[in-house]
Parts: structure tokens; sequence; C-alpha cells
């Protein structure tokens, strides 16, 4: 399964930019790879566009933060999630 995560404004590529990401449905890793449209009416309908492909490497994984290693074509570095009272934030991590 993947664990799956929307990041409206995209994934912040520079430090001090924190975004907000919201918790999906998990989906099978088949969908790795899929592009495409899915049809209004179903879960999830929109365009479905592969932005980066690359490693990812779970540093820590606690009920309130997350931490991990973008090893991507266009994102690269140390990111931190942190749930907050109105959801999660994504922020790169110094260093």
């Amino acid at each position: 399964m993947l664990k799956s995560w929307a990041v409206p404004k995209g994934v912040p590529l520079m430090e001090g930019v924190k975004r907000l990401v919201i918790p999906t449905e998990d989906h099978p890793l088949e969908y790795a790879e899929f592009e495409g449209v899915i049809p209004e009416g179903c879960y999830g309908a929109g365009r479905v566009k592969i932005y980066d492909k690359g490693g990812l490497l779970i540093k820590k994984w606690e009920e309130n933060k997350i931490e991990f290693e973008l090893n991507g074509k266009k994102v690269r570095g140390t990111y931190v999630m942190i749930k907050t009272g109105v959801g999660w934030l994504l922020f790169k991590k110094r260093g």
C-alpha cells in the first residue's frame, strides 16, 4: 500500500515555507505509476499527474511527527510533517 497525502499547494522546495498536507485514502502500489483523469462523480475525480519520482527514507514516524528524506529528481532533502490542532503541516528541514 501507498500511504497517501494531498499537498494542495505543492511540496515546499525552500526552507521556511510551510504547507498544509491532508491525509487521503491509501492506494495500492499499482497507483504509483498512474497518470490520467479520474471521471467526475468518482472518488478522487480530476487529473492525476506524477510530479516526481525517487526514493524515500523514513527517519522518524511518531503519532504527531513524521521526518523523512526525499531523493527525487525535483524534490530532495529532509522534510518534517507536524500534526497541529487544524491538521498537518509540511516543511523542509534546515541543513
